[in-house]
């Protein structure tokens, strides 16, 4: 049985759905991926599903939803992508692990010299790199 991992961030308008698509992406087999915030935005933002379709992963369809429709979801394992989801992560029941790996916001990161598009590459390039690490060890504890 897949476990279902919840991805949180305030907006879940940009980390979260980049986080929600790369796991489904990458650990399909294994887990059941939603992704959702504490205050959201209502869309997904359009850099966000440009930045995934560029590395061949479509979430265009996703939606943004609020956390409180997936507290009596079973979810087995709670991952946490800003510092304001953190504190804003309610109490689920049946106890799901929880992780905290925060990433910058793309809309607000971009470095001098740097375009929003490339802020969202990079941070895009940041949450694959600790989603596959993710899998991976997943991966690894199940042999």
């Amino acid at each position: 049985m897949k476990e279902k991992v919840l991805i949180l961030c305030t907006g879940n308008s940009c980390r979260s759905h980049m986080a929600e698509g790369i796991l489904r992406a990458r650990g399909g087999d294994f887990f059941e991926v939603f992704s959702a915030g504490s205050n959201p935005k209502g869309a997904v933002h359009p850099f966000a599903i440009q930045a995934l379709s560029e590395i061949g992963i479509d979430i265009k369809h996703h939606t943004s939803d609020h956390l409180n429709l997936y507290i009596n979801k079973g979810i087995d394992v709670v991952i946490t992508v800003c510092d304001n989801a953190q504190e804003a992560c309610p109490i689920f029941p049946n106890s799901p692990k929880t992780y905290h790996w925060s990433f910058e916001d793309p809309p607000h990161a971009a470095q001098e010299g740097e375009s929003e598009i490339e802020a969202f590459r990079r941070i895009r390039d940041q949450i694959k790199l600790v989603f596959e690490a993710y899998v991976s060890g997943y991966q690894d504890a199940q042999k």
